[in-house]
Parts: structure tokens; sequence; C-alpha cells
């Protein structure tokens, strides 16, 4: 019994702990996210935003979420109700879940696996599933079409997100999220003999090109703006989620911004250093590795809020070509140079 209790019963009950830890931790810092996607809006466009509901309006997204919590959830009588309700849950669940591979500092991370690549891949792909769903079941065909059309541009700007992985993979050698943050350790930096500048290490610079697609394709993906046509069918409707309401739509919503903080981690842990220091000196090397990968991930975010407040937004055939005829012969193409120039050097690891 004591040997069951230390090989499997501890270890589950770690596990889950550390999971609610990380989904409570998340839903806070995804409501002062919200919040500042609100304030850099505003700021934009010289007006307050939020700014009533607490200091500095720093309970807006809580007092938002009671609002929407509170309200009835209507269901359209033609509508398939489970898969209704489902999908909301399926986007928010498989959004939330890819957050368990993600190592916000050294040994921070829920499950350390050796092809954590390939499950962030795998099960970001199934957020499209949740997206067909709920424009299926409301039974509309403005929905429908919607839900469609979100699909395509999802699964479109996957394939050259993946590509562009592939380059940083190529570098490393490895699928392992962590060895991808360690492998930059070393870089331009350390060949040139500065290695005090430990942000001329990281892939930002060398995989420059790589690093634009992947935040533009991550933009697409999350159907952030300019790229929002899935939330704005006719400029008029909000796409496949018209039909939801109350803590359904809170759901799909919640489940966006998920995905956008994901692939703003991800940006950080493949081309920005992860937890690592910009400069390897103090006082840079005393601060904790998660306050750097914080506040790169909070940079890269305040890229998206500006796209979202200064880029108009393109046409569904803009945004198809962009994906299919620039980005993905691009992507392709770096993967060749970037393989053939690591074999000519030497450098490959």
């Amino acid at each position: 019994m004591s040997a069951f209790w230390a090989d499997y019963l501890w270890p589950l009950i770690i596990i889950v702990a550390e999971s609610l830890l990380l989904m409570v931790v998340l839903l806070i810092i995804i409501a002062y996210v919200l919040y500042a996607d609100r304030k850099i809006w505003a700021a934009v466009q010289m007006r307050r935003g939020p700014n009533v509901v607490g200091p500095w309006g720093l309970f807006q997204s809580f007092a938002d979420f009671m609002k929407f919590a509170l309200k009835e959830a209507v269901i359209p009588a033609s509508a398939d109700k489970v898969i209704f309700l489902l999908a909301p849950l399926l986007s928010v669940t498989v959004a939330i879940s890819a957050w368990a591979v993600i190592p916000v500092a050294d040994g921070w991370v829920i499950s350390d696996i050796n092809v954590g690549v390939l499950y962030i891949l795998g099960i970001s792909s199934l957020g499209v599933y949740g997206t067909i769903m709920g424009g299926w079941s409301s039974n509309s065909k403005y929905p429908f079409l919607s839900a469609l059309r979100a699909a395509a541009q999802m699964v479109s700007y996957e394939v050259s997100i993946g590509f562009v992985i592939i380059t940083v993979l190529l570098c490393v050698g490895s699928l392992n999220l962590s060895d991808i943050v360690k492998a930059q350790n070393t870089g331009l930096a350390s060949a040139i003999g500065l290695p005090w500048l430990a942000f001329l290490n990281w892939y930002w610079l060398p995989l420059l090109p790589m690093f634009v697609i992947f935040f533009i394709s991550a933009l697409a993906e999350t159907n952030r703006p300019p790229f929002d046509l899935a939330e704005a069918e006719s400029e008029l409707v909000a796409g496949f989620m018209v039909e939801y309401g109350s803590t359904p739509y809170v759901m799909f919503m919640l489940s966006e911004y998920v995905a956008v903080a994901l692939q703003c981690s991800m940006a950080t842990i493949l081309f920005l250093g992860g937890w690592l220091p910009p400069f390897d000196f103090p006082p840079f090397t005393w601060v904790p590795g998660i306050v750097w990968f914080t506040l790169k991930a909070l940079a890269v975010f305040f890229m998206v809020a500006m796209a979202k407040a200064m880029v108009p937004r393109y046409r569904y055939d803009q945004l198809m070509r962009l994906g299919w005829k620039v980005f993905l012969p691009i992507s392709l193409g770096m993967v060749v140079v970037v393989a053939g120039v690591l074999k000519v050097t030497g450098w490959a690891p």
C-alpha cells in the first residue's frame, strides 16, 4: 500500500494541485490581460478605457464576468443543445490544457515532456473543433458559414506556424520546450566574444523572418485583429458566436485570450530566450526567471494589442492569399536555408 501511495496517489495529488494552481493563476492573468488590451486600445484612441470598477478600473474584468455569469443562457429552439453547450466547453478546455507543457522558469512546468512542441501543435489544433461545433450546432446558416471560414483560416496559418517551429527545432535538436530555452544560452553573442549580451544569443536575430511570420500567423490563428474575420462576419454579427450569450459566450472569449497568451508564451520560448535574462551580469541575473518570462510575454502581447488598435482588418481573400502564397513559400524556403546552413557550417546540434 505504501508503494502504491508513493508511486501513484501522491504524484497524482501533486499534479492535480499544480494544475489547479496553474488554472487559477492563468485565469487571473487573463483577466488583467483583457484589461490591458482595453486600456491600450483606449490609449491609442485617446480615451480613458475601463476606469470605474475598482481603482483605475482594475476590477472591470471581474465585473464583466459577473454580469455574463448572472445572465440567462438563451439557447435557440432549433439548436442541437448538447453540442451547442459542449462547443465552448471544448474550446476553453483545449486552450487551458496546452499550458501543461509551458515552462515559465527553469523547472517550473507541470509536465516537462520530450515532445512538448508536438503536444502544443496537437492540442492547439483541436481548438478548431469548438469553432465548427459552435457554428454547426446553432442551426443557422450565418454561424455555420462563419465557422467554416474560421476553420479554414485557423488551419491555413497552422501550416506556416509548423514550418516556423521546424526552423527552431533544427537549431536546437530537441522537441522539449525547456531545451529550446536552454539552447539560447549560447549563440551569436558567444561567437563574437560578448557573452554578457545574452539577448544576441536568442533566436529572434538569426531567425528574424521566422519571428515575424510566427507573430503574424499567431494573430490569424487566434482570430485577433486584423484577422478577426471569424468574429466580424459581414461586419455586423459575431460570426460563429452570434447565437451565444451569457456564460457560453464568455467561455469562447476566454479560450481566445488563453490562446493569445499561449502564442505570446511560445514566441517568448522560441525566439526571446524564455526565462533567460537579456544581460548576463548582475543585477539582471538576480531577477527570477519567471519575471523575465512574464515581461517578455507581456511585451509580445503589447505588440498584439497595438496591431488590434492600428492595423485595418483584412478581407478574407487577402488573408488566405497571405497565408498560402506568401507565408507558406517563405517559411518552407527558410526551412531549407536553415537546414543547409547548419549542415555546411557544422553548427547542427
